[in-house]
């Protein structure tokens, strides 16, 4: 355990996240609080840290291996925090909570209170930060041991590629993106922005068109490049730039049309941030959607106004078979009869209307 003379160092503050964008964000709340960071990407380099220093406020990611949503590592890190610093207070920061995860954080490995990443408000940071440092040395705030709402499953957020040359920039926008709920991988040149998309898939593009190119730094058109890559592969982009020409946002806008445009200078945090929400809006899920093939060919026929008898004879089957599919099609919309389940067809995409 740390001694007693080595708590007459500055306080610092621990954060244990192996996303850049994070740790970014999360270093510059906590500097902000007065505090020294120290910062450790995985599970071994926390155990380095927490025997290195004593910290006053550790910040701890439970996943630490990318993209392995299963990996629990932060767990382990806050188990170490109990053994060799027990008076640090430790916030979980995750964005795959479950009950059962939130009750352990809380209860078996001592931390204060758990954070979801895409509810996170850097306002709430700062108050919850304030309200630990006000705690006396030596006393840890009393552990939330009740799941709030905000720690149930959530269905995983949507995927963003930021691809900005500019650190300062990037963690800005990466900070604006998380704030909209989006989860965000970032890329600091083509080449990273390729890999990127070779690995996953995402939902939206942000990227600065006058990238920095290592290999003709005078041309610089990577931007434009990455620009052509992202609509082979239909991923929407949202443009930032701080020197495009007039020229060079004709040549973009006919050639890739991109959904949206920000200037750097002017740069406007709600407007991007609204179009990123209405980018990435979960759609609402059409009942539709529950339907087998032959119940969709049953309800796409009786849209056209069919009896029984004409439906089962266009589709080869008995009519007692029509009125069994009926049935379940009733059933999945949540409807009583055939008006119901074509005002139901009529409101979706999935079954058009013929005169």
């Amino acid at each position: 355990m740390l001694s007693s003379l080595s708590r007459l160092m500055p306080s610092r503050a621990l954060i244990v996240e192996d996303n850049d964008a994070w740790r970014q964000i999360l270093t510059e709340l906590l500097e902000d609080a007065g505090l020294t960071v120290d910062i450790a990407i995985d599970l071994d380099g926390a155990r380095k840290q927490i025997r290195a220093h004593p910290h006053r406020i550790a910040v701890i990611d439970l996943s630490l291996a990318g993209r392995d949503h299963h990996n629990r590592d932060g767990l382990e890190v806050l188990a170490a925090l109990q053994r060799y610093d027990p008076d640090c207070q430790a916030v979980m920061l995750t964005g795959y909570a479950t009950v059962d995860v939130t009750v352990a954080a809380l209860r078996e490995y001592g931390a204060v209170t758990l954070l979801e990443k895409n509810r996170f408000s850097r306002r709430e940071f700062k108050t919850l930060v304030r309200a630990l440092l006000a705690q006396p040395s030596g006393q840890k705030a009393r552990p939330e041991t009740q799941p709030s709402s905000t720690t149930s499953p959530t269905p995983s957020a949507a995927r963003a590629l930021l691809v900005e040359d500019d650190a300062g920039w990037r963690a800005l926008l990466a900070e604006l993106l998380i704030d909209a709920g989006v989860d965000v991988e970032t890329a600091a040149s083509y080449g990273q922005a390729l890999v990127a998309m070779r690995e996953e898939d995402f939902a939206l593009a942000v990227v600065d068109i006058a990238l920095a190119s290592s290999s003709q730094p005078n041309a610089n058109e990577d931007g434009l490049r990455l620009l052509a890559r992202l609509q082979a592969r239909a991923i929407p982009a949202i443009l930032v730039s701080g020197m495009a020409t007039p020229a060079q946002l004709d040549r973009i806008l006919m050639e890739f049309a991109p959904i949206a445009f920000f200037e750097k200078q002017g740069f406007d945090r709600k407007a991007f941030q609204r179009k990123v929400t209405s980018l990435i809006k979960t759609p609402t899920p059409s009942p539709l959607d529950t339907l087998s093939p032959r119940e969709r060919e049953v309800l796409a026929l009786l849209v056209q106004g069919m009896s029984n008898k004409a439906i089962a004879d266009t589709l080869v089957i008995s009519p007692n078979t029509v009125k069994r599919h009926l049935r379940a099609i009733f059933e999945k919309l949540g409807v009583n009869n055939r008006a119901g389940a074509v005002a139901v067809a009529m409101q979706y995409e999935g079954t058009k209307h013929r005169a």
